[in-house]
């Protein structure tokens, strides 16, 4: 019944945007950038992309990345424990480390793990975001088989005026947010600066002494974070553009666990990059970048009245560096080359038997128009320090009808390279936990499609097959081997349109992503932690100086483990908002999550958040 009433509210807002006065578009085209390293429009794009916006974040008042992200085709999370726990995206089904995630173009996540802290990205910093779902080791290099999250954070513009914003929030658990920032520019320069923070005493994270924390700590685990950034740029009158910037978050994280309880962690991220022109049909782009990620672990026994005690560290850091030319062959069709370096390094009490590696990556792309015929054609050869050579490709095919009509076709190869834990973890007490001949984890991945955008709506479907070789498994005395293979077919729907003061958008998703390892006694199992159908429809309307909207996201069952023993239920969440612009530049907004008190989880004995209220207050002047 959900699943009817789920594909119903799908359809009516095709029907509504479709019946709504064409004549009220007038929008500009959105262009995206992740998809091909290049700037284009998304209707030329030949991958499914979704594209957020800052006017979307603060329709939506999402309170996290993970809060903005649940829903969108292909996007499933796990949480442990609510606002501020660790969190894990899996993306069109693939493993939470096959997600490329970039900052302003700059890689993030711990060398240790793999896995980015989508906790750790102050939401109020981020000026757009695009998803880019399907293979894109070709252009990026590792862990892009799942797809690109590329976040832009926050910037001034051109000829802009000092202008300030300042955000303050309140809710439940004791949350407290705010952020304040000042952009401005000159004709040629523009610079952003902001701060901000966030504190909530937060819920019991794990529920069971039973559970993954292995300890009976029934309080609230608050959460505490702060986080600054700076960016700024200049373009000289020939069209040469130097920019940089900066965003640092630190926060202070409580838990359950036995063995650790209290993190203190901080991410910066910081690049810089220099395009200009070399000749009329010959751009050059030349960018750098740093990712450093630090985790101070404690244990701290408040049952035994007992001190804050150190339990470990790991500090992270990732050096970057691109060169990429841009070659216009002829009029619509552009050649993108380039190479990429990328150096890591751990710091960690753990004493990794190899601390560094080093990754450099040559790269092809060739894009060309021809009528209605696309062609996109790519290559990339990475060289590791530790696994040495791995080669990737693509070749993409779309075709414009004359109704609007878009059809696509594309097929992907992309990689995963093994981690600094699945290599060089040290002995425990004399028995292996690493192993330094993993292979890096391969795929493979076909997709057909079609979307349009006539007038104010617009709708794609896409359907595709990704098979996964290598996967990286454990043996019987728990040492990491590249045993295992997944196959992962999917459907992924998305519309939307914006008009006569209605905002609509829909998503849809339906995957199988399942274990296909020939040995494996797990064969036809459900990979862990993934929903094989997700939903989510977002409904907004202004009304004068009021709007009113609503979100309803649902996701069906997963399973928490490899044997498909511990089944967690699917939910169904139900949101609802208002915003009142009462002065020019001022609006106050307010915001119930989880209307219904839906208790539920994304990770076995680790609570949710139930029912909670949001009052957000907001000067933002209009550009």
């Amino acid at each position: 019944m959900k699943k009817t009433l789920l594909a119903l509210a799908l359809l009516s807002c095709v029907a509504a945007a479709h019946a709504a006065d064409q004549n009220d578009a007038g929008q500009l085209p959105t262009v995206v950038v992740t998809a091909t390293r290049t700037a284009m429009p998304v209707e030329q794009t030949l991958a499914p992309v979704t594209v957020l916006t800052r006017a979307d974040i603060e329709r939506l008042q999402p309170q996290s990345v993970q809060d903005l992200l649940a829903g969108l085709p292909g996007v499933a999370f796990a949480n442990a424990g609510g606002l501020g726990q660790q969190t894990s995206l899996f993306m069109r089904g693939t493993n939470s480390s096959h997600t490329l995630v970039l900052v302003d173009g700059v890689r993030i996540g711990t060398v240790g793990a793999g896995i980015p802290a989508f906790e750790q990205l102050p939401v109020e910093q981020i000026e757009r975001i695009e998803i880019v779902r399907g293979p894109r080791s070709s252009l990026y290099g590792s862990d892009a088989i799942g797809g690109v999250i590329q976040i832009f954070t926050r910037h001034g513009q051109p000829d802009e005026a000092l202008t300030p914003s300042v955000t303050v929030g309140v809710g439940s658990h004791r949350l407290a947010d705010g952020q304040f920032g000042l952009s401005g520019g000159s004709h040629n320069a523009w610079f952003n600066a902001s701060v901000g923070g966030q504190y909530t005493r937060g819920i019991n994270a794990c529920r069971s002494a039973a559970g993954g924390c292995f300890t009976n700590e029934p309080d609230d685990d608050g959460y505490r974070t702060y986080n600054g950034a700076l960016s700024g740029g200049y373009r000289w009158d020939n069209g040469t553009e130097l920019s940089a910037s900066v965003l640092k978050s630190k926060g202070d994280i409580e838990y359950d666990g036995s063995f650790q309880n209290y993190t203190r962690r901080s991410q910066q991220v910081a690049g810089a990059n220099l395009r200009f022109a070399v000749l009329d049909a010959w751009k050059m782009s030349l960018s750098a970048g740093q990712n450093i990620d630090r985790a101070d672990n404690y244990l701290n026994r408040a049952d035994l009245g007992a001190d804050m005690q150190p339990a470990g560290h790991l500090y992270s850091r990732r050096n970057q560096a691109s060169w990429q030319n841009d070659f216009t062959l002829a009029p619509g069709q552009l050649l993108s080359a380039g190479v990429d370096y990328q150096q890591e390094h751990a710091d960690s009490d753990t004493a990794y038997l190899r601390t560094k590696r080093d990754n450099t990556g040559v790269f092809a792309l060739y894009q060309g128009q021809f009528g209605p015929h696309e062609i996109q054609l790519s290559a990339r050869h990475d060289h590791n320090q530790q696994f040495g050579n791995h080669d990737t490709g693509s070749a993409a095919y779309g075709y414009g009808f004359e109704n609007g009509l878009k059809f696509t076709a594309s097929y992907g190869t992309a990689f995963h390279a093994p981690t600094f834990n699945d290599l060089y973890f040290p002995p425990f007490f004399g028995f292996a936990t690493a192993n330094p001949d993993l292979k890096p984890e391969k795929s493979r991945t076909a997709e057909i499609g079609l979307s349009a955008r006539p007038g104010v709506w617009n709708w794609a479907v896409n359907a595709y097959q990704t098979k996964v070789d290598d996967l990286i498994g454990y043996d019987a005395f728990f040492v990491p081997i590249n045993v295992s293979k997944a196959r992962i077919r999917g459907i992924e729907g998305q519309l939307g349109a914006d008009v006569d003061g209605w905002h609509l958008r829909g998503y849809l998703t339906f995957q199988q992503p399942e274990n296909r390892g020939e040995d494996d006694p797990n064969r036809d199992n459900l990979l862990a932690r993934r929903p094989k159908r997700i939903a989510r429809i977002d409904v907004d309307r202004d009304l004068g100086a009021f709007s009113i909207g609503g979100t309803v996201n649902s996701e069906g069952y997963r399973y928490d483990d490899a044997a498909n023993l511990q089944r967690l239920g699917g939910y169904t969440t139900v949101d609802l908002r208002a915003s009142w612009n009462f002065l020019p530049g001022w609006s106050l907004q307010g915001r119930v999550a989880n209307v219904f008190d839906h208790r539920y989880e994304t990770v076995r004995y680790y609570n949710q958040l139930g029912r909670t209220a949001y009052l957000t207050l907001r000067y933002s002047p209009a550009h």
